[in-house]
């Protein structure tokens, strides 16, 4: 199996400002993710940054980054943009790896594209057991219903599959139903490049809108999305500078 990945790496950031360039060990973190993408055996691996300052970085530690637009609405336009610079053909498979993501498994990598390509989807995400009622009622952990077959029916920051009766019974939702399986669906997408170069003409959808969600644009649509499972949580990315401070901690321990 060949794919790609690409690495959105935004310079600006409203919580932490040239995050691609925080060094975590004395090399920058877009690197650490670049380097660690490597390792999936991608054929190749792009960092599309907004920044030349990145580009330049970037390229110095012997990677591929292009340099991009920085009127791109998402990550997905970014990655749009980089399979017509590219002339990628239609059936590419790529990966779409977080650029704030230093500890990311190159293992989960391998498994979403192989998702991807095994299932004839035009996305491949990942998901993961929720077994903690704090986390299936926390808005901030999106959770996805998946059908038969290994496609997503939805995606919410609702608690999804609702356990009608177990929750009537016990009004504080402290505990799951111990049948019920429940999953949060973790940001690590593989798409299609027909995909990609559809994406940008499709309107956006009134639940993408309420849930705040940008996945809905694709289900509203009626494309696929087949979703992967981890075998474990993956590590925490970097988005405040709290976040900052324990990675810099990891890096200098290993």
């Amino acid at each position: 199996m060949c794919f790609k990945v690409v690495i959105p790496a935004r310079y600006a950031s409203s919580r932490l400002p040239g995050k691609p360039l925080l060094d975590l060990g004395g090399k920058p973190m877009v690197v650490r993710v670049a380097e660690r993408a490597l390792l999936s055996g991608a054929d190749e691996v792009v960092v599309a940054t907004d920044h030349p300052q990145v580009l330049e970085v970037v390229r110095r530690h012997g990677l591929h980054a292009l340099l991009t637009s920085s009127d791109h609405a998402s990550g997905t336009d970014r990655l749009a943009e980089v399979v017509a610079l590219s002339g990628w053909n239609e059936d590419e498979l790529i990966v779409n790896v977080q650029g704030d993501e230093p500890l990311i498994d190159p293992a989960l990598i391998v498994r979403t594209a192989s998702c991807l390509a095994a299932s004839g989807a035009d996305i491949a995400t990942v998901a993961h057991p929720v077994a903690d009622a704090a986390d299936f009622f926390n808005p901030n952990i999106v959770k996805v219903v998946v059908s038969a077959r290994g496609d997503a029916l939805y995606f919410s920051r609702a608690p999804i599959p609702y356990a009608r009766d177990h929750f009537a019974r016990e009004a504080g939702g402290e505990t799951l139903p111990p049948a019920m399986v429940a999953y949060r669906h973790i940001g690590l997408y593989a798409y299609r490049a027909h995909f990609l170069r559809t994406y940008s003409r499709l309107a956006p959808s009134p639940l993408e809108s309420i849930e705040a969600l940008e996945q809905l644009r694709a289900l509203w649509h009626g494309f696929r999305i087949s979703v992967a499972f981890a075998d474990h949580l993956p590590a925490a990315g970097v988005d405040t500078a709290e976040d900052a401070r324990r990675m810099q901690e990891w890096f200098k321990k290993v």
